[in-house]
């Protein structure tokens, strides 16, 4: 008898393993913009180097990934955000 050992949210194709698609947190929450100041919510969208998480890894949907980086983008001319970490350096 063969037993699934298979974890939840995860399948097999071809040998290797794919991962179940992420949904926008974004389009969970019916959000339509994404402030700029507030950036507590923008910090998790980007790195400890200070880039942009591509929407891949996050999950978000691409309307929402092109708000974000604008959002972000804002944040860093206004200095609510920094461009590079310090640690970098």
């Amino acid at each position: 008898m063969i037993r699934n050992t298979r974890k939840p949210g995860r399948y097999q194709r071809g040998g290797t393993q794919v991962r179940k698609k992420r949904v926008c947190r974004f389009c969970e929450n019916d959000t339509t913009y994404i402030d700029y100041k507030n950036e507590k919510r923008l910090q998790r969208f980007v790195s400890e180097q200070g880039r942009v998480i591509p929407k891949r890894i996050t999950g978000t949907c691409s309307k929402h990934q092109r708000m974000l980086i604008q959002a972000i983008k804002r944040a860093r001319h206004l200095a609510l955000l920094p461009f590079v970490s310090e640690a970098v350096r």
